[in-house]
């Protein structure tokens, strides 16, 4: 990925899943997003990955 974290296993999976599936962001805003609403953060990877499964995309 080509980027540092040093901040917490949420931000690092947060950054994998958006890099992963080429979702625009940065690892800036994977951090603020985990640091200050670490629960909306959850429930959009897990909201995004039941609608990949749907589609058959997950992998």
């Amino acid at each position: 990925m080509n980027e540092c974290c040093l901040c917490g296993t949420s931000v690092a999976m947060r950054t994998l899943y958006r890099t992963r599936y080429n979702i625009p962001g940065s690892i800036c805003s994977d951090f603020c997003t985990t640091t200050w609403c670490l629960m909306c953060s959850v429930c959009q990877l897990k909201r995004d990955i039941k609608r990949r499964k749907e589609l058959g995309i997950f992998w």
